[in-house]
């Protein structure tokens, strides 16, 4: 993601690769229930960022449902905003590699 990423819940053509991953590996086993985890950077308020996370997985909760037949009973959408960082709030680039979404096992 870019700067200009900050405040957005859009899935970019760049990340298909990583939700077809996404998808491959819950369509091999039917049985994988999953957290998809919304996270972002520290600009703006804690409130919005909760809720931009929440967005940003509900959007790859809705792509894995619709486009790659998901059953969505086995996805949840969680948001926990700038929580979790990858990278320094304080850069760029930092900022970038903290807006993401993650899969995680329930």
């Amino acid at each position: 993601m870019t700067r200009g990423d900050t405040g957005k819940s859009v899935i970019k053509p760049e990340s298909k690769a990583q939700l077809d991953q996404m998808a491959q590996l819950l369509q091999s086993d039917g049985s994988l229930k999953v957290h998809i985890v919304g996270h972002t950077d520290n600009q703006g308020a804690l409130d919005a960022n909760l809720a931009l996370s929440k967005a940003r997985a509900q959007t790859v909760v809705d792509a894995l449902a619709t486009t790659y037949k998901v059953d969505p009973k086995r996805l949840s959408a969680a948001g926990v905003a700038s929580y979790a960082p990858l990278g320094n709030n304080a850069t760029d680039a930092g900022r970038a590699r903290n807006r993401r979404v993650e899969m995680v096992l329930q």
